[in-house]
């Protein structure tokens, strides 16, 4: 095969793929939709870490909840698996002797679409889109991500902590007096301002806040598949368990400050509150690193079976961006005032279980593909803008003029 069909081959047969990426990749989308569930909110006085203030009852509790467990998790969580995939994409065409300047380039176009999707998505529906941030780190990043050393990739990891935690830090502000929504375009109301407002959030947010918190993270997963640590989880059983444990209780005992803010329980001088928001941070890339051991364990349990719901969340995770542009999809529909309006009468409490039906229905649907044999259509159109004429048939070309 020469390199130029290689770089062609496009994306892993199915029952080729690791389990553990996947299942990963499937339960983040939950974390991801409840993380994103109260900034759909407005109509309220919005508080520390874009909260609703003087919240109370089951509100209260699961605004707790969420920061710790999910609030700036998911998206560490999501780089990780996203430096993890690169780095499997640029071995499988390493095995093939593709020159690695040439997976270089197929990771930046690959990131270049990226972008272009991304862009669309945060304009049309949610500014918060995180797959353009993570197109424009892959072609920031393709050289480091393939062929980089292991040291560099650390030191990277290292340096993307410590950047997103002293930078998101004021994230655990409350915003002006009399702010009533955390991003401006889910109160409007007139479609022209609304599409003003989601290119200029989506540039500000989408595009440079998430590049900058996350960056590290993709590092940190391009380290962990040169370890195999998620293809080949039965030989880092204990690694990961101790992975697990540590991780996620940090994302815990460092979430912790914040939380109690967020739900009212004491309330910090501003110079405590920019620490207590540095922590929650740092700790998140700890927790990101914790779910991805966590689902890695989960995979020995589940092994390759594609029933049950280890096996909805693996379809769900090899369809993950079609699904989270699902999830959008829905959420734009109900929540903010451009359209139902729903985000307007929901408290934190209602939105988060919005978000987890949401999750359920897509996780249903991706199941339903799965057992029919169909592949997620952002992912096929993402395979078709990033390879172009799919390999299968380049090969089957050939055989065919050599018969």
């Amino acid at each position: 095969m020469s390199s130029s069909e290689a770089l062609t081959l496009g994306a892993t047969p199915i029952a080729a793929r690791a389990a553990a990426p996947d299942l990963a990749r499937g339960a983040m989308l939950l974390l991801i939709a409840l993380a994103n569930a109260h900034v759909w909110l407005y109509a309220h006085p919005v508080g520390v870490r874009g909260y609703p203030q003087d919240l109370a009852g089951a509100d209260r509790v699961v605004a707790a909840l969420q920061v710790v467990l999910v609030d700036g998790r998911a998206y560490p969580l999501f780089g990780l698996l996203f430096g993890y995939g690169i780095t499997q994409l640029a071995a499988r065409r390493a095995a093939v002797a593709v020159p690695a300047d040439d997976v270089v380039r197929l990771v930046r176009r690959r990131g270049a679409w990226m972008i272009v999707i991304g862009l669309v998505h945060g304009v049309l529906l949610w500014p918060g889109d995180i797959v353009g941030a993570y197109g424009l780190l892959a072609v920031l990043m393709a050289a480091v991500l393939v062929r980089g050393a292991p040291g560099t990739l650390a030191g990277i990891a290292v340096t993307g902590a410590v950047v997103s935690s002293l930078f998101l830090s004021a994230s655990a502000l409350a915003p002006q007096p009399g702010t009533t929504a955390l991003l401006t375009s889910v109160a409007a109301t007139d479609p022209g301002a609304v599409l003003l407002l989601h290119t200029v959030e989506w540039g500000l947010i989408g595009l440079l806040v998430q590049s900058i918190a996350v960056f590290g993270a993709v590092a940190l997963g391009a380290l962990a598949a040169r370890r195999r640590l998620l293809d080949e989880p039965g030989r880092h059983r204990q690694l990961l368990a101790r992975l697990a444990m540590a991780g996620l209780t940090a994302a815990v005992l460092g979430g912790l400050p914040l939380a109690l803010a967020v739900a009212g329980v004491w309330t910090p001088s501003t110079p405590v509150l920019l620490l207590a928001g540095a922590l929650h941070s740092a700790s998140g890339y700890a927790g990101g690193v914790g779910y991805a051991a966590l689902f890695g364990l989960l995979a020995l349990r589940v092994g390759e079976r594609s029933g049950g719901m280890g096996g909805a969340l693996r379809a769900c995770g090899q369809r993950s961006l079609s699904c989270y542009l699902a999830q959008s999809v829905a959420l734009a529909a109900l929540l903010p005032a451009w359209s139902l309006g729903l985000g307007a009468r929901l408290t934190v409490a209602e939105t988060a279980l919005l978000a987890f039906g949401v999750w359920l229905v897509i996780l249903l649907v991706a199941a339903a593909s799965a057992r029919a044999g169909m592949r997620g259509p952002a992912e096929v159109l993402l395979r078709r803008l990033t390879y172009g004429t799919p390999a299968v048939n380049l090969t089957e070309r050939k055989r065919r003029s050599q018969s």
